[in-house]
């Protein structure tokens, strides 16, 4: 139908929200200064929450969902941005109470977007998502607490995750020896491609805390939360930081100050969806120069609207291995 686009469309329902495919005009966006046609968005665990009705991360209905998009600016009254600008957005609550990107358009401030760097594709860009952007916030913050690849070994949690795909790529390029924790075995081929030097299972810190244990790591990047945490903080070596970034396990915390009081571990938390422009734009630029682009086309995959639909109870269950882009006009 001339003049609309397709969109997920949530609408709210007893239980868990109710999912199809509508055809929306530009006059249903919401405000903004900068019209966008998304070409491509991508599924974060926030969006399997969303696509399920798991956690009440959905405030508005109806809704779009989709916390990432990348595309070209149509029309602008933004003045960092004109028509035919390749942009990306992540966060800022699209998906949540802005409509998001799971949809051929898209109407946002201009502020929350940033220029995609040349060194992407649209596609690309929506391999590497708000997961990946997420990846290198942790990887920055584990490099502004000094820890180096001679610091020692870097613990990877939630390894074959979206974070945890990205994460692994861009520390074995910085020349870190990465350990990975996973509870899927079969994928340690997959890991180790991605730059992993060892694997240890998910059971191995999933279990009960001990407060303290040998120390194994200088840093780490955790997207898991919960009992893997406090067990990841308890083998972290004097003086070592770890990136905490998820909940995958759970929003709890069963730990102790031990850690930080006897060994000066720094525990750096991670947010990528009100992070400031300036941080942005500077793990974009760290992406372009960090992340082998032939890494994004190992951990990804590629499904159109119809598909990602019905994704959300295997993203929640930890069954989708690395990144899957969604080309919204497939």
């Amino acid at each position: 139908m001339a003049g609309t686009f397709r969109a997920i469309l949530l609408e709210k329902g007893e239980g868990a929200p109710s999912r199809r495919i509508a055809e929306l005009t530009e006059a249903e966006l919401m405000d903004g200064d900068v019209t966008v046609a998304v070409s491509h968005s991508t599924i974060n665990y926030k969006d399997g929450l969303a696509l399920t009705g798991a956690a009440p991360v959905v405030r508005r209905w109806p809704m779009i969902p989709g916390i990432d998009f990348a595309g070209v600016v149509e029309t602008s009254s933004h003045d960092g941005f004109k028509p035919g600008d390749k942009v990306v957005l992540n966060g800022w609550g699209t998906g949540e109470t802005h409509l998001g990107g799971y949809a051929g358009k898209s109407r946002v401030k201009g502020d929350w977007l940033v220029p995609l760097p040349s060194a992407f594709t649209a596609a690309e860009a929506m391999a590497i998502g708000t997961a990946g952007y997420t990846a290198m916030l942790a990887v920055l913050a584990l490099e502004k607490n000094g820890v180096t690849p001679s610091s020692g070994p870097v613990l990877v949690t939630g390894a074959a995750g979206g974070v945890g795909s990205v994460a692994i790529a861009l520390l074995a390029k910085l020349g870190f020896e990465v350990i990975a924790s996973t509870g899927r075995a079969e994928e340690e081929g997959y890991l180790k491609g991605l730059g992993a030097a060892s694997i240890i299972p998910r059971s191995e810190l999933g279990g009960d805390v001990r407060p303290l244990n040998k120390e194994r790591w200088a840093g780490v990047v955790d997207s898991v939360g919960s009992k893997t945490l406090a067990n990841a903080l308890g083998s972290t070596k004097y003086g070592g930081t770890v990136a905490a970034c998820g909940l995958a396990q759970g929003m709890d915390l069963p730990g102790s100050v031990a850690p930080f009081i006897l060994r000066g571990v720094t525990l750096a938390g991670i947010d990528s969806v009100m992070a400031p422009k300036a941080k942005r734009l500077e793990a974009w630029s760290r992406l372009a120069t960090d992340l082998d682009t032939a890494k994004i086309a190992a951990m990804s995959s590629t499904v159109g609207l119809e598909t990602v639909m019905g994704m959300g109870p295997d993203i929640l269950a930890g069954k989708v291995r690395g990144r899957v882009i969604v080309d919204v006009n497939a």
